[in-house]
């Protein structure tokens, strides 16, 4: 058993457009960092989003040892 979680591709996507936020304000421009694992398949029905906002990086996979 491997410990990878295989080809791993970060990705930026940088937005121009203002963000309004739910209690009022907004963001004039922000990024938003990713990474992608793997591939979808045919019917694109393997993505999983996850959300991981409290540790302040785009990297999910690896932070742990398993």
């Amino acid at each position: 058993m491997t410990n990878s979680v295989g080809f791993v591709i970060p990705e930026l996507f940088a937005f121009e457009t203002p963000l309004d936020l739910e209690r009022g304000g907004s963001l004039p421009r922000y990024d938003l960092m990713v990474e992608t694992y793997g591939a979808l398949n045919a019917d694109r029905s393997n993505a999983v989003l996850v959300c991981h906002a409290l540790s302040g990086d785009h990297h999910a996979a690896g932070y742990h040892e398993a």
